[in-house]
């Protein structure tokens, strides 16, 4: 990414997933204007980097191209916002939050949303046979209405491998989305710093 994957591949994937014209960013099913905005994750709130710190971007309305590799064809058009969280190394990070118009199509949304996680190293080697890739479930975390916390793990032909986590969570009408992504395989990923980071972001959302 910016969750800074250094694979090409999966760089092509975003960009062919945001050409094919998605419509991300409209109002359908939007929350009332006067719903109060969910809070982001802080900087400090990511799973610790060893060798360098965090910096987090500006909250920018839309959908975020860091997360179109899995769901840039699969998301439902909603009014999203999001925050990009980079370090000074390979690690990136990412949050897009959205309210939706009721509880119900905040459940149809996060369970959505984790069937195209699920389902997303599939798609991946489909769409390109240089990519092998592998997902995981971590399972599923007790705050608010739940979350629920992926692993992907892709490598291409040329060696280029790249490891990354997404959490599913919500609060009521509220659902929020956390990736980070390095260098590396599941043996790198740090699974329980994201739970917690995952933890605070579905705490912070109301």
């Amino acid at each position: 990414m910016p969750m800074r994957t250094r694979a090409a591949a999966l760089a092509a994937l975003t960009v062919a997933a945001l050409a094919a014209g998605t419509t991300l960013t409209a109002p359908a099913g939007a929350a009332p204007k006067k719903a109060a905005a969910p809070a982001f994750l802080a900087a400090s709130e990511l799973p610790p980097h060893p060798a360098s710190t965090w910096t987090a971007g500006p909250v920018t309305d839309g959908f975020p191209a860091e997360l179109a590799h899995c769901l840039g064809e699969g998301v439902p058009a909603y009014d999203y916002r999001h925050r990009v969280f980079h370090t000074d190394l390979d690690t990136g990070a990412v949050q897009a939050t959205v309210v939706t118009g009721s509880p119900a199509k905040g459940k149809a949304l996060a369970a959505l949303l984790n069937e195209e996680i699920r389902s997303c190293a599939d798609r991946i080697e489909q769409s390109d046979p240089e990519i092998e890739a592998e997902g995981r479930y971590y399972g599923s975390l007790p705050v608010e209405e739940g979350a629920r916390v992926h692993g992907l793990h892709t490598e291409t032909s040329w060696g280029a491998t790249d490891i990354h986590l997404l959490s599913v969570g919500r609060d009521g009408r509220t659902v929020t989305v956390v990736g980070w992504g390095q260098l590396g395989d599941f043996d790198d990923a740090p699974v329980t710093a994201f739970e917690k980071t995952t933890t605070k972001a579905v705490n912070k959302l109301h």
